[in-house]
């Protein structure tokens, strides 16, 4: 008969518990902030090149 091998996936899978619900909420609106916080940055931030260059860009017509 073959050898039973040990399978440590099992046996993490068999000791996860549920997460009380306060916690959960608390994490679930953490993730969201940061979500928030990180899509208005690139909202700010993604065109403040291009944004500065138009506001120092000088013409040639104006010398």
């Amino acid at each position: 008969m073959a050898k039973q091998k040990r399978n440590p996936f099992r046996e993490l899978e068999a000791s996860l518990k549920e997460v009380p619900p306060g916690m959960k909420k608390k994490v679930m609106n953490d993730i969201a902030a940061a979500k928030l916080i990180m899509d208005l940055a690139a909202l700010f931030s993604f065109n403040i090149g291009s944004a500065l260059r138009k506001l120092f860009r000088t013409s040639g017509n104006n010398q």
